[in-house]
């Protein structure tokens, strides 16, 4: 099973998909989600947001200014400014 993670920033949806693992920077530290993670509502600290999606391949993104939330399976996070890096 994996998780159904969207990401957004205050333009648009800058990633949606499902991913085994995401790893993201929050005012509290670097924090990392799989399947079955309890509930979080945190909020993001500028950084990076790593996301392995279940096929294995790797998104990067840069985030700032937001949160993320943990409900389930899936995992939100909405930042001010976000963007995939190449």
């Amino acid at each position: 099973m994996a998780l159904t993670v969207t990401l957004v920033s205050a333009e648009e949806e800058v990633w949606h998909g499902e991913a085994s693992l995401v790893v993201a920077k929050t005012v509290e530290g670097e924090i990392g989600f799989m399947t079955g993670h309890e509930p979080v509502l945190a909020i993001l600290a500028e950084g990076k947001v790593r996301i392995t999606q279940a096929d294995g391949s790797k998104v990067v993104a840069s985030a700032q200014d937001g949160f993320l939330s943990m409900e389930g399976d899936e995992l939100t996070i909405v930042a001010g400014h976000a963007a995939l890096e190449s």
